[in-house]
């Protein structure tokens, strides 16, 4: 393990040259019932001779977790807020995930839990010498400075799950931070890549869950459309691979084949390609930087995927994206405010009480009361977090939110 750089910029990755994987390694699931825990689950089950499960924890749904209990004979299950009857076993309550975390028997820790909630399992991993397969973008983004310090000072590792993290790890493959010139995360554009503004207005729940490429769950479906998960992206792609805001860009590549690109100080570009499928970037994060064979993922074929276009973002049409780098830049807890009230404002749209153009006011609106807060420790950065969702509820209900929460100019 290695941290390259101080401040925001420090490296979260393993060393290139790491010890490979022995046999049998116990992984912890946080997060299991969800879509990126039931497709690791798969990807581990292709692999037991290589890895077991240690652990497996869902927020609330106890009978799929039940199943998968059965199903890999995990020792431990955790449930966060389900309620009903459980085993006596089960751990239950948040303290679930941290739990989990620092199980001795799980050498790797999949953190896949939506939100900030799964911030403390990382750093008890971390803190616990561990390597994070990290597909929780939330816990670098809410609190990139402390997650930073607890790998450093713990050798613990990060190795992200996210397609685009995975695609841009694999392009550096070891290689120095000074020959790298550029990031570029690629988006798919999400189910309103070509509507415009007045279209944008009218756009409906299940509108915005009609993902043209990628299967995924509820919310992080609806940030795709908004694209404030690309900005959770370009924030995390800043601490995980010490690189500044101004050489981190996005494009929109609506074929999701091409999951980022970098760019080095010659002009030479690098970009990792596959099939639009949580399988492979799963599987890199639990053997990084050994590459296994996997037959369930099928070669790639260039012809079956051409043509493959690139689009510039429309960022006055998509304000959230643009509101979440800026978050990214002023530091302190801007960031855990964009994140906070990009998911209160999710819940409510998610519930039918909010617009889809509602989503990037509440966030505005959060950011111009609170984004000024300090963000030094984890209780600064939670109650931040709180105040943030306190702040979209309450103006939610003392109004119209859709006229209350004016987009800020970023001219101003």
């Amino acid at each position: 393990m290695r941290v390259e750089g101080g401040g925001h910029g420090g490296r979260l990755l393993p060393s290139p040259v790491s010890r490979l994987l022995p046999v049998t390694k116990g992984v912890a699931v946080l997060g299991s019932t969800g879509s990126i825990g039931t497709t690791a689950l798969r990807v581990l089950a292709r692999h037991p001779s290589r890895f077991h499960v240690a652990a497996l924890t869902s927020n609330a749904n106890a009978t799929l977790l039940a199943e998968q209990v059965r199903a890999t004979g995990a020792p431990f299950a955790g449930l966060v807020s389900g309620q009903g009857s459980v085993p006596e076993t089960w751990c239950l309550g948040p303290d679930a995930l941290v739990q989990a975390a620092q199980l001795p028997d799980a050498d790797i820790v999949l953190n896949a839990v939506v939100g900030a909630a799964g911030l403390d399992a990382t750093l008890a991993a971390l803190r616990a010498g561990k390597r994070v397969a990290l597909a929780n973008k939330e816990t670098l983004v809410v609190a990139g400075e402390l997650v930073s310090l607890a790998a450093r000072e713990n050798g613990g590792e990060i190795v992200p799950v996210d397609s685009e993290h995975s695609a841009i790890l694999q392009c550096l493959a070891g290689r120095p931070d000074a020959q790298v010139r550029r990031l570029i995360l690629t988006a798919s554009g999400g189910p309103f890549r070509d509507w415009n503004r007045q279209q944008l207005a009218h756009a409906t729940l299940a509108d915005a869950l009609r993902h043209p490429t990628w299967q995924m769950g509820r919310k992080i479906t609806v940030d795709s459309a908004t694209l404030a998960n690309k900005a959770l992206e370009v924030i995390e792609a800043h601490f995980l691979f010490g690189v500044p805001y101004d050489a981190i860009d996005v494009v929109v590549h609506p074929q999701s084949v091409v999951h980022s690109l970098v760019e080095f100080v010659d002009s030479s570009v690098l970009a990792q390609l596959g099939a639009p499928s949580m399988e492979l970037p799963v599987l890199y994060a639990l053997t990084h930087p050994e590459r296994v064979p996997e037959p369930a993922i099928p070669p790639f074929d260039p012809v079956a995927a051409s043509p493959l276009t690139f689009e510039r973002v429309r960022l006055d049409d998509f304000p959230a994206l643009r509101m979440g780098i800026e978050a990214g830049r002023a530091g302190g807890a801007a960031p855990a405010v964009f994140n906070a009230a990009n998911e209160q404002a999710v819940a409510l749209f998610l519930d039918g009480a909010l617009s889809f153009v509602g989503i990037p006011r509440a966030i505005g609106s959060a950011l111009e009361r609170l984004g000024g807060l300090p963000g030094g420790s984890r209780e600064a950065l939670l109650e931040a977090d709180s105040a943030a969702r306190r702040h979209v509820s309450t103006l939610f209900q003392s109004g119209s939110p859709d006229s209350r929460f004016p987009i800020p100019d970023s001219r101003q």
